[in-house]
């Protein structure tokens, strides 16, 4: 039939559309009540979780909902800014507590009579002579000319590793001048003379450690360290750059002089602090690192918790009352948190034998906390395949009680570098009583090419226990106090008491403190086969239950 008429048709035309639009809605009414969308995909009205309970009405939160869920998405931002992050504000904490006596950036201090209880150091121990210095690379690369026979590293500001010096650098021990470079830096680089690494931010701190003359004397290597050691700025076109390069116009010359003078200073005996803070301070400081350092410096999924809580480059940190509630909060509990991984690990793994509560994570996990450190056999090194994902509490747990990570602190390479055991429990699982005497016992031949050493730490700082001791330590070494002696077997035992036992040694014997916890550190300095095949191993620490 034809329609002619043009009003029937745009009545018909009508019709159609209006029959189309009540067949589509009924359709999708029919859809949105559809008992078979799978229950899956579906948010109850009614949720009850950690953070109270949580309702929606079709999916559409309440506000009394929205406001916890914001509490908590933003206290998880601020717990994970001190647990996965704790690290850049340890190095500022150094920094900091270095300057309080004096010694500050590109300069350095050296403890000639060791370093004792009197500071506040993560684990540093009472055995070798600490060179330390602040680094601050804003005016253009430095450089750093380290002595013969020191273990050294150099971080940067978020406490990664740069490079090693020293016997585990490319120097091998024989000294040697390291260019430390900022970021972003575009000036020429010397072709030879010094061994070049980039830092990926502006701030950073490097530390040495030197081993006494003998086992007993550091006067005479305090002297070298004072003759060799240097830091002072780069000058381009000076040493290193080859006067071809500068006819071929890629390079400055420069005059070649003598590098200006290094500052030292003195830090045995000195009371500082190098410890991050656990109470709001801690904030602060954070916000001081990332306003130091370049936007592009950290990882964007490590600094994005940190701008969530509203610490971000070039803004000002100021948080509201509802904020700093929630900070304040998430502060102790990532403080708590990351003080348990590290006094009570429950991975198994982080243990050095399957049997025993001597631990170390970095065997497990690696210096970068993702793949265990490689075997090495007669026929060369055996790397593990890479795991591909972070290990965040090793991390956590390691940085909340270790100053410095590098390469050579997690090797098996024997003979070369250092290696540490720790325990936080006796033989029977108990925390440490300062108030009883324990003893371990290190078998005959204990594997250390250079020396060995035990060190009691504070647990609540971290830091070397405080007693009238001066030195909480024991070892191979007879200075600062007597060597430790061996029984006729050849082994030998400590005891960890307030008081010297009867018929122990001086040297076999380090003080504690009534009521103050420890923890016991074992240190081997050039470690042989015998600890890594762990054909030898020490005891467990046993209570002395006296009569």
């Amino acid at each position: 039939m034809k329609l002619d008429n043009p009003s029937i048709t745009t009545t018909l035309a009508l019709a159609a559309a209006a029959a189309l639009f009540t067949s589509g809605a009924t359709s999708l009414a029919n859809a949105q009540s559809n008992s078979d969308v799978p229950a899956s995909v579906t948010t109850p009205d009614k949720v009850e979780s950690r953070i109270g309970t949580l309702d929606f009405h079709d999916g559409q939160p309440t506000q009394a909902t929205l406001d916890k869920v914001y509490d908590n998405l933003d206290f998880s931002h601020a717990v994970r800014a001190f647990t996965d992050t704790l690290q850049g504000v340890s190095i500022h904490a150094v920094r900091q507590g270095l300057a309080s006596v004096g010694a500050k950036d590109n300069e350095v201090i050296v403890f000639s009579e060791l370093m004792d209880a009197s500071s506040l150091f993560l684990t540093a121990n009472a055995d070798t002579i600490y060179i330390i210095g602040g680094l601050d690379l804003s005016m253009g690369p430095m450089v750093i000319e380290v002595p013969p026979q020191v273990l050294g590293t150099v971080q940067d500001a978020w406490f990664r590793w740069v490079i090693d010096m020293g016997l585990p650098g490319p120097d091998r021990g024989e000294g040697g001048k390291y260019l430390i470079v900022p970021p972003e830096y575009e000036g020429a680089l010397p072709e030879g003379e010094f061994n070049i690494a980039h830092s990926k931010t502006i701030h950073g701190v490097w530390f040495a450690r030197a081993f006494l003359e003998n086992g007993n004397d550091p006067a005479p290597v305090v002297e070298r360290i004072k003759k060799f050691t240097k830091v002072y700025p780069y000058t381009p076109g000076g040493v290193g750059t080859p006067i071809s390069e500068f006819l071929a116009g890629k390079a400055k010359l420069a005059r070649i002089s003598s590098p200006p003078p290094t500052k030292f200073h003195e830090g045995s005996g000195k009371v500082m602090n190098t410890l991050p803070p656990n109470d709001w301070t801690y904030y602060e400081m954070l916000n001081e690192v990332v306003q130091q350092e370049p936007a592009t410096a950290l990882d964007p999924e490590l600094m994005g918790p940190i701008a969530a809580i509203g610490i971000v480059k070039g803004k000002p940190f100021a948080p509201d009352a509802r904020m700093k509630k929630i900070l304040t909060e998430a502060l102790q509990v990532a403080n708590a948190t990351s003080r348990s991984l590290f006094m009570n690990p429950r991975d198994r793994s982080w243990y050095y034998y399957k049997d025993a509560n001597w631990q170390n994570m970095l065997f497990a996990n690696g210096y970068e906390f993702e793949t265990p450190i490689p075997m090495i056999t007669k026929e060369g090194v055996k790397p593990f395949p890479t795991t591909g994902y972070r290990q965040l509490d090793a991390r956590s747990a390691f940085f909340y009680g270790v100053t410095g990570i590098t390469p050579a602190m997690a090797m098996r390479l024997p003979g070369i570098g250092s290696t540490y055991l720790w325990t936080m429990v006796d033989s029977d699982n108990n925390y440490f009583d300062g108030s009883k005497t324990y003893k371990v016992r290190l078998p005959k031949g204990i594997p250390a090419e250079k020396f060995w050493s035990f060190t009691l730490y504070d647990t609540m700082t971290r830091s070397m226990l405080a007693t009238p001791q001066r030195y909480p330590r024991a070892g191979s070494q007879s200075y600062p106090s007597p060597a430790a002696e061996p029984g006729e077997d050849g082994s030998i035992t400590l005891y960890f008491s307030p008081e010297q036992p009867a018929g122990v040694a001086r040297g076999n014997w380090i003080q504690t403190l009534p009521g103050k916890g420890f923890m016991p550190c074992l240190r081997l300095y050039s470690p042989l086969e015998p600890f890594f095949n762990k054909q030898w191993r020490p005891s467990e620490v046993e209570l002395v239950k006296l009569k």
